[in-house]
C-alpha cells in the first residue's frame, strides 16, 4: 500500500486498505507477542464492548470517528464475527461466480431497511443505540456491494444525475460493480403526466422528449468519468396514449431517428409499456442500432417469459436484459400495500423465476452479458426472488 501517494484516494479503497492493515497489525500482534501464545479469539468479553459504545464514546478524540460508521462495524465484526445469513452468504457465492461470465444480478434499487438481518447488518446503522436511517441510505450502498455486483438506480429518472451524485455512488463500490440507470424522464415522456413533481409542466407535452442532444449533455456527461462503472442505459418509455401516437410505427420512426444520434461505446436498452408494440419494425430498429429490447414484467405487459419468444425480441448477440418488476395485472399501489416493507416473498411467481432461470442459462450458452434485476413489488421480497433465480444456475 502506497501511504505517500499523491494520487486521490477513493472512499471504497482506503477503507479496504484500512481494514487490511489492521488485520494485519492483529496477526503480528498474535503472532510475535512475547509470552505465552494468544489463544484463539480476542481476550476481552466483546459483550462489554458494543459497536455503538465503542465508537461513539471510547474514542472521542480520534481521527476514527471520521471513518463511515458502517466501515466501522465492519472492522469490528470481522473480530468480532457474527454467523453470515445463510441467504446472505448463498447471494454473495452465486453473485460472484455469474459475474465471473459476465452475468449480473441485481436489485431495483437498494435503500430498503427491510432487508435487515438478510442482507444488511443492522448493528452497523446503529446510532446511540438506534437504527438510523439516515446513516443506512448514506452507507448501506457499500454493504449491499459487498454481496451484488450490480444495481439499478431509479432515482436517475427522476432528475439528470450530477456528477457529485455519481462519484458519491462509486466511491462506495468496488472496481468490478455495474450501474445500470434508467434514463431521465424528460427524455423518455412525450407528455408530462399530472403529477405534483412536475409542477406547471404536469400535463403537458415535453419539448425534449427524445432530445439526443439534451441526453447527450445533461446525461451522459456526468456519466463520462465514471464510464467504467456504467452497465446499461435504460430508456423505460411509459405506456402511450392515442394521443401521443395513433400507432405503435409512428414511435418506431422517431425511436429510429432518436437511436441514430447516440453516442457510440454505451449500453442502451429500451422498456416498452405498450404490449401491442412488440412487433417486428420495432426489434428490427433496436438491433439496426445495437440496442437490446428488456423484457419487463409489468402490469399491462405480457410477461417475460411471454416476451422471450416473440420473434425478434432478442435484438443483440452480445447482450440480455430483463426488469422483473411486477406481475401482470398488479398495478404498483397494491403491491406496496400487500409487500412492503418486504422483508419476505409473500407470493411465489413461478413464471417469473422460470424465466429468470432461462435468461441465466441462455446468457451462458451464448456467451452474453447479461443485466438483470428484480423488484421488491414482484414477490415481496427481491434477494429471495433472486436466490431462488439462481439455484441451479451458479
Amino acid at each position: 500500500m502506497a501511504v505517500n501517494s499523491h494520487k486521490p484516494i477513493r472512499q471504497f479503497d482506503a477503507i479496504t486498505a484500512t481494514r487490511e492493515l489492521f488485520h494485519f497489525c492483529f496477526w503480528l500482534a498474535r503472532t510475535y507477542a512475547r509470552g505465552a501464545k494468544p489463544a484463539d479469539g480476542l481476550a476481552f468479553n466483546p459483550a462489554f464492548l458494543p459497536a455503538a459504545a465503542l465508537f461513539d464514546r471510547r474514542l472521542p478524540q480520534t481521527s476514527w470517528r471520521a471513518c463511515p460508521g458502517a466501515a466501522k462495524c465492519r472492522l469490528v465484526s470481522e473480530l468480532l464475527p457474527v454467523p453470515e445469513p445463510v441467504l446472505k452468504a448463498r447471494l454473495r457465492a452465486a453473485m460472484a461466480v455469474l459475474a465471473l461470465e459476465g452475468i449480473y444480478l441485481g436489485t431495483s434499487s437498494w435503500k430498503y431497511p427491510g432487508w435487515c438481518g438478510q442482507l444488511y447488518d443492522e448493528p452497523r446503522y446503529a446510532y446511540r443505540g438506534k437504527f438510523a436511517e439516515a446513516r443506512f441510505e448514506r452507507d448501506c450502498l457499500t454493504e449491499y456491494a459487498e454481496v451484488f455486483k450490480t444495481v439499478c438506480v431509479d432515482a436517475a429518472y427522476y432528475q439528470f444525475p450530477s456528477e457529485k451524485y455519481l462519484a458519491g455512488l462509486v466511491e462506495k463500490v468496488p472496481a468490478d460493480f455495474r450501474f445500470t440507470f434508467k434514463v431521465t424522464d424528460d427524455i423518455t415522456l412525450k407528455r408530462f403526466t399530472n403529477l405534483p413533481r412536475f409542477g406547471i409542466k404536469a400535463g403537458k407535452p415535453n419539448s425534449n422528449f427524445l432530445n439526443a442532444d439534451l441526453f447527450e449533455r445533461a446525461f451522459l456527461k456526468a456519466c463520462e468519468p465514471f464510464r467504467k462503472s456504467v452497465g446499461l442505459l435504460i430508456f423505460e418509455f411509459s405506456r402511450f396514449y392515442a394521443t401521443d401516437y395513433q400507432h405503435g410505427r409512428d414511435f418506431v420512426v422517431d425511436l429510429d431517428r432518436f437511436l441514430a444520434r447516440l453516442p457510440k461505446g454505451w449500453h442502451y436498452g429500451v422498456e416498452l409499456r405498450n404490449k401491442d408494440w412488440l412487433q417486428p419494425d420495432y426489434f428490427t430498429v433496436l438491433r439496426r442500432h445495437g440496442v437490446v429490447h428488456v423484457f419487463n414484467n409489468w402490469s399491462m405487459m405480457p410477461t417475460v417469459g411471454e416476451q422471450m419468444v416473440v420473434p425478434g425480441s432478442d435484438t443483440s448477440d452480445s447482450m440480455v436484459a430483463a426488469r422483473f418488476l411486477l406481475k401482470p395485472g398488479r398495478n404498483y399501489e397494491d403491491a406496496v400495500k400487500e409487500f412492503s416493507p418486504y422483508k419476505s416473498v409473500k407470493e411465489v411467481n413461478d413464471e417469473a423465476r422460470e424465466a429468470g432461470k432461462k435468461l441465466i442459462a441462455g446468457a451462458k450458452q451464448q456467451a452474453k452479458q447479461a443485466f438483470i434485476y428484480v423488484n421488491n413489488r414482484l414477490e415481496g421480497n427481491a434477494l429471495e426472488t433472486i436466490a431462488a433465480m439462481t439455484e441451479s444456475n451458479s
